[in-house]
């Protein structure tokens, strides 16, 4: 195994040209388990922690370019406000000392169904920015998983960041697992509240093939929201949607049966947690509404 360690952005791009079949390599949480378990053997791995503006983020305007190397610890000390679904998922994640090494990067490069931060990019509608020698782009969210532990990045191509818009309204994160940390999710979800298009986005991880999205639960409440007037007059969201809403999650799971549960109790847990943090964010959005009138 060759190792191949960049002083500069510009010299990993190089090196990733040459030797396409190279592994990136930064916080390491991921590749190097693999690795010690003999899992994978590449032929190259390719060391990005000499590029300082891969662990560094803008918040100007109206989204975060987070560097794809930021640790999950500063994401969770910074960026609790503009981020706040990915500050949560961010605090789940193994170890204090992994969060100080991983990356929402490895996340997106590793592309596991069970990635924490995943759930929360899904819900917040981020991109992907990709860079090889031929010039860099923007891969949507939605568009970037293409299957088990596959991205939609070229042989060629690199993470550089993460655009994500700062959250207009609140998000939520929740994970189930036999403890908070150092554990792989059962499942999780993601949910994020957009006042300003009045819209739902969702995020599903560990219950498909690829983080997925619940798209016909988020159709179904964006017109339930619409139609009952409820982004005006704040009112709470009825039982019935609320549950009509979970239901619509979990059909949009399509789950395994492994050592860490069974498909049936994933579809199970992803329509509770569906439901609970539908009420925690829609109570969070209407408490920050009643305030807005009041100073009004």
């Amino acid at each position: 195994m060759d190792f191949l360690r960049p002083a500069s952005w510009e010299e990993a791009l190089a090196a990733k040209a040459e030797h396409p079949t190279a592994v990136p390599i930064a916080g390491g949480t991921d590749v190097m388990v693999e690795i010690n378990f003999d899992h994978r053997r590449p032929e190259y791995l390719l060391d990005l922690t000499r590029i300082g503006e891969l662990g560094e983020w803008e918040a100007g305007g109206e989204s975060v370019r987070l560097g794809a190397s930021v640790p999950y610890t500063r994401i969770m000390e910074n960026l609790r406000r503009e981020l706040p679904g990915l500050a949560l998922a961010s605090h789940t994640v193994a170890s204090p000392q992994i969060r100080n090494r991983g990356g929402v990067g490895g996340n997106l490069g590793t592309a596991s169904p069970a990635g924490d931060a995943h759930p929360a990019l899904l819900a917040a509608g981020a991109e992907v920015e990709a860079e090889s020698v031929r010039g860099s782009r923007l891969i949507p969210i939605d568009d970037f998983y293409t299957g088990v532990k596959r991205n939609a990045l070229a042989p060629d191509e690199l993470i550089r960041a993460v655009h994500i818009k700062k959250a207009d309204g609140p998000q939520q994160f929740s994970k189930v697992g036999t403890r908070n940390a150092m554990v792989i999710a059962v499942c999780a979800f993601g949910l994020a509240l957009h006042p300003e298009t009045r819209t739902v986005r969702t995020g599903i991880g560990s219950a498909a093939p690829t983080p997925v999205r619940a798209r016909a639960a988020e159709e179904f409440l964006n017109a339930a929201l619409d139609e009952g007037g409820f982004w005006d007059n704040g009112k709470i969201i009825t039982p019935s949607v609320a549950k009509q809403f979970a239901t619509l999650c979990s059909a949009a799971c399509n789950p395994i049966d492994d050592v860490r549960g069974t498909a049936g109790y994933r579809r199970h847990a992803v329509g509770v947690m569906a439901r609970r943090t539908l009420t925690w964010t829609w109570e969070s959005y209407r408490g920050t509404a009643a305030r807005t009138e009041g100073v009004a």
